[in-house]
């Protein structure tokens, strides 16, 4: 019997190189040569990014084109947090005065230059007929998606920021934001409801405080940290140059950017897209738009629409 055993130890120790192989199941010698080198960075995300915002910024809607670019781009280095900032909490006393706006129908003016500037339509009008009376209810059911949905919550922002900028609808009316989350797949319903619970205020106010503990005195903020917790903030919509340069200030290699997805891929994941939004991406003149599109999708799966003097496209999938 020690025999059998001895033979079996010599057995394995001649084949201690042993590995099995996921593709294929089967296990056996290993390469002995097999000696790789590896760059994890792409697995561990050593960096944080921070992105304080609001639903109702009209700023924050006019930096979407960089900040999809940038985050397609290099987001592999960087796990992102949004944090809402509270913009308007009500109109008691709420002024800002660097713009000019004490009223709700003073954002309409704003909202315009903003949108004319960023070429990111924008229509503004409901603040002459239905102005929104605060921008923490759409905060609150971003952060009760973000708690209970994750994966769910920036889709969210994103349908609102189309909702009010563009389609002129006020999501601070709990029948837009439950049409909203019903398009998510979610139950508009009750998300709405739990949305006005002492649990989704107290979520809101954690952003509120992380946003003061970061230094955040207007939106959008963008703050990249390190390892180390150092970094960089950057406050306003800046160009992509800006946020690659910050991002590479605090990084001690040099940063390799992804592909971008084809358009297709790119307009199956967001389903619609403005025109500034391809021409940042892809690096296109907006006089050559609808060619680049024609020449990259099939025909028939997308259509085109125009809306405040800007063109979008959205899938027929």
């Amino acid at each position: 019997m020690n025999q059998t055993l001895n033979n079996g130890v010599e057995k394995l120790s001649d084949q201690n190189n042993m590995m099995c192989d996921l593709e294929t199941g089967v296990c056996g010698a290993a390469d002995e040569d097999s000696i790789q080198s590896i760059d994890l960075n792409q697995i561990n995300k050593k960096f944080t990014m921070y992105y304080v915002t609001d639903p109702i910024c009209s700023h924050c809607w006019a930096l979407e084109p960089v900040l999809n670019r940038f985050i397609r781009q290099y987001g592999h280095y960087f796990n992102i947090q949004v944090v809402m900032g509270g913009l308007l909490p009500h109109w008691n006393g709420f002024a800002d005065q660097a713009n000019g706006i004490q009223k709700p129908s003073d954002v309409a003016e704003h909202w315009k230059e903003v949108g004319v500037h960023s070429r990111m339509p924008i229509d503004g009008t409901l603040w002459h007929s239905n102005p929104i009376l605060s921008s923490y209810p759409p905060s609150r059911v971003f952060k009760v998606i973000q708690s209970k949905h994750a994966g769910k919550e920036n889709e969210f922002l994103r349908r609102a920021r189309e909702a009010v900028f563009v389609f002129n609808q006020n999501i601070g009316e709990e029948k837009v934001l439950v049409r909203i989350v019903d398009q998510l797949g979610l139950n508009g319903k009750t998300v709405v409801e739990e949305s006005g619970l002492d649990a989704a205020q107290d979520l809101l106010d954690q952003d509120l405080q992380l946003a003061a503990s970061l230094g955040v005195r207007g939106f959008p903020t963008i703050i990249l940290v390190n390892e180390d917790n150092k970094g960089v903030k950057i406050g306003g919509a800046k160009s992509l140059k800006t946020y690659v340069d910050a991002l590479q200030q605090i990084s001690k290699q040099k940063l390799k950017p992804n592909n971008l997805p084809s358009l297709s891929k790119l307009l199956e994941e967001e389903q619609l897209l403005f025109s500034k939004e391809l021409e940042i991406m892809y690096d296109i003149e907006q006089a050559s738009l609808e060619n680049y599109i024609n020449s990259e999708l099939e025909e028939r799966s997308f259509t085109l629409h125009q809306i405040l003097d800007e063109t979008y496209v959205t899938t027929n999938n």
